[in-house]
């Protein structure tokens, strides 16, 4: 399964319902339920795509089928990105924010068990999993796969062509503010935090999980390391990758 980037062209199975935490058009949510009676654990998802409105949540959606099917709801989260109005940060992040709230909001309605709650980003939106969980007491434990954890870092090797310039609007000497704010290398995490990474990922470096983890060891910061796994890998259920992945959500869910 080498390269199985794609999954970006394959289709997810159809979401249960979907429902707007906001006005635009890019503030929605993607349930997926499971076939079991609940309360349910539930994941909340929230993709990557280096923070640009050209890449969006359905590629995520097989993850989140593949973790409904083994009885985790999951909430596959859409956000304003850069190239949205009113994308980008702070705007971005305001809308993870405001669609944990509307999740946790919406507990009874939707079955699930809101002691069961936890966050799960890939790349650019393993940065955005990780700054939730600082700043919102709820979350106990919070999944990054390949995540673009060190924006400093990521600004200094100019991943993706400077993505993380455009998402915080500039580099660290223009918006220092922004990038304290946004880096979760910087930022006290209380929940349980849970890397994965594969170990041949091309586009996010595995340098980024091994490092943060490292710097984090006063918190709960553990490193699942795939070897020769690529990027795609860790969030394609079709993947030798995925067995391991889809474990760590599981225990993490039902802890």
């Amino acid at each position: 399964m080498a390269g199985s980037d794609d999954i970006l062209s394959l289709a997810p199975p159809k979401a249960d319902l979907r429902v707007a935490y906001g006005g635009d058009a890019n503030q929605f949510v993607d349930w997926r339920m499971p076939k079991t009676k609940g309360p349910y654990a539930v994941a909340i998802c929230i993709h990557g795509g280096y923070w640009r409105a050209k890449y969006d949540l359905e590629y995520f959606g097989h993850v989140c089928a593949a973790l409904a099917a083994k009885g985790v709801a999951t909430a596959n989260v859409e956000y304003r990105r850069v190239g949205n109005p009113g994308g980008g940060w702070p705007g971005t992040f305001a809308d993870i924010r405001a669609a944990y709230q509307f999740l946790l909001q919406s507990a009874a309605r939707y079955e699930f068990d809101v002691r069961r709650v936890i966050v799960l980003g890939h790349s650019a939106g393993g940065q955005l999993a990780l700054c939730l969980a600082a700043r919102e007491a709820g979350v106990k434990a919070v999944i990054s796969l390949a995540g673009v954890v060190d924006l400093r870092r990521a600004y200094e090797l100019h991943l993706s062509n400077d993505a993380v310039v455009e998402f915080l609007g500039g580099t660290p000497t223009e918006v220092e503010d922004h990038y304290r704010e946004a880096d979760p290398m910087e930022l006290a995490i209380r929940a349980r935090q849970r890397l994965v990474h594969g170990s041949a990922d091309d586009i996010v470096p595995p340098s980024l999980s091994k490092d943060y983890v490292k710097a984090k060891a006063n918190e709960d910061a553990r490193l699942l390391m795939i070897p020769g796994a690529g990027h795609f890998e860790i969030v394609d259920p079709r993947s030798e990758a995925w067995k391991d992945v889809e474990r760590v959500v599981i225990a993490e869910g039902t802890a």
